[in-house]
């Protein structure tokens, strides 16, 4: 068990660098892609916002990656790691992070996961340095002590949470894909009008100007064009119209507001300082940091929990389950769909579906509208969209029958979209049961397998 396996110092098991230093100024050489403390997530990569830096070409075996690297957060949030798995060709670290190689006795995702435990169990925090910012040098990594079993069960205890894990990631893949079909649709319908261009091509009538490239893309696509059932089809108008809040749009739909359409709420801070409102607390409580961490539109629980005294002390309340969350800042857009009874920060603006418009569409809503969102926005460092701002958004009111339709295959993507999800949240609390228990050698590999096999 644990007891029995010896504990080492880390950096004689490990060969670890720091990433280079930004500078413009003295950088030499070819541009590459770079890793920052931005992009490393707890066991992912976010590549989606990637900066450049001057490497010279003795400097690509120091700052270069390889397929296994470790690769662990400096500051920011000291030990955050995650492994490399050749996703980008080149990458290249910046100073913010240590590249750790497991030498020969020591398995790299067995060390992902003891930081992971080590970080959530507090074990890293004496060898942070600084007071209000935290840092993770080198030489604390190096001196770092870490329980080290054999390789062969590194290997197992690696393979019943990496199986755990990988099954988590195929499930936001599957919700990813799921989101991005709602997406398409309501785009098909609600933006680019393609229902009415093919009723409008099939009865001869005028393309506006602005929609003909769309209508020669539908026309040119001729047999492969997937007609909608007639049921739905004949809801759509033939014709466009020109409005002067939002160009042409299709005859008989009319141009409101979000805010009349919809209701709108904000919310608020109960006092961190009185534990009346916070200890032993319930009731979810969200902010766009709880938000910034979903990987997909649903939101199932949150970091902190209100008691139902702290409920009280916001004006809008707990919201009820199916309410669309935005943020309103740091940064104006996060969104989701509350899977739960919720309270919400003076940070987010909530929309409460109703019987025309559905969690799906207003999320749907929101995002394709985003730009106007913020274009409302004020301040310039620090931009926030107040809900007085928001409000009169323009927001185009179409037909009664084909937003039921609508809502109705987006209720069926949802629903996929929301077990998928709670498959994932218990895929997480499986894990994070098992981590510590297996990490300390509490529990031994064969009996953490039965759990996991019931539920993958």
């Amino acid at each position: 068990m644990g007891s029995e396996w010896p504990t080492v110092r880390l950096g004689n098991y490990i060969d670890s660098c720091l990433g280079k230093m930004l500078d413009k100024e003295k950088n030499r050489g070819e541009l590459y892609p770079y890793l920052g403390n931005k992009n490393v997530r707890w066991g992912s990569f976010d590549l989606d916002d990637l900066a450049e830096m001057r490497f010279e070409e003795h400097e690509h075996d120091r700052y270069g990656l390889k397929y296994g690297d470790l690769i662990v957060c400096e500051g920011g949030e000291p030990g955050r790691c995650a492994i490399w798995k050749n996703q980008i060709p080149g990458m290249k670290i910046q100073k913010a992070l240590h590249r750790v190689r497991p030498l020969e006795g020591l398995n790299n995702y067995y060390l992902h996961y003891w930081f992971t435990w080590a970080y959530r169990g507090g074990l890293l925090d004496p060898w942070f340095t600084g007071t209000t910012i935290k840092h993770l040098t080198g030489r604390a990594i190096s001196q770092l002590e870490v329980p080290l079993p054999p390789i062969k069960t590194q290997e197992e205890i690696a393979r019943v949470l990496c199986s755990l894990d990988d099954k988590i990631a195929l499930n936001h893949q599957i919700n990813t894909t799921l989101e991005s079909m709602a997406q398409a649709l309501f785009k098909s319908w609600f933006v680019d009008f393609d229902p009415v261009i093919d009723n409008a091509l099939a009865a001869g009538n005028p393309i506006p100007e602005a929609l003909q490239a769309r209508a020669d893309a539908r026309a040119a696509l001729g047999d492969q064009r997937k007609p909608l059932p007639d049921h739905i089809r004949q809801q759509f108008p033939d014709r466009f119209v020109l409005t002067e809040e939002m160009g042409w749009v299709p005859e008989g739909w009319h141009i409101s507001t979000i805010g009349e359409e919809v209701e709108t709420t904000g919310g608020g801070t109960p006092s961190t300082k009185n534990p009346d409102f916070w200890e032993s607390g319930t009731h979810p409580f969200c902010t766009p940091k709880d938000m910034s961490q979903l990987k997909s539109l649903v939101l199932m629980d949150t970091e902190r929990h209100l008691t139902d005294a702290g409920v009280r002390k916001i004006s809008s309340g707990q919201l009820p389950k199916g309410t669309v969350l935005m943020s309103s800042r740091a940064p104006i857009g996060y969104l989701a769909i509350s899977d739960i009874p919720v309270s919400v920060n003076q940070g987010i603006i909530a929309m409460l579906p109703n019987q025309h418009y559905g969690p799906v569409y207003l999320l749907c809503w929101a995002k394709t509208n985003m730009n106007h969102i913020t274009d409302r926005a004020n301040g310039s460092t620090f931009q926030e969209i107040s809900k007085k701002n928001f409000r009169p958004i323009p927001f185009l009111v179409p037909g009664k029958g084909i937003l039921e339709a609508f809502n109705e295959q987006a209720e069926a993507i949802y629903s996929r979209i929301l077990l998928t999800s709670e498959q994932t949240d218990a895929l997480t609390r499986l894990r994070d049961t098992l981590l510590p228990k297996l990490l300390s050698g509490e529990l031994r590999v064969p009996e953490a397998e039965r759990p996991v096999a019931e539920i993958i």
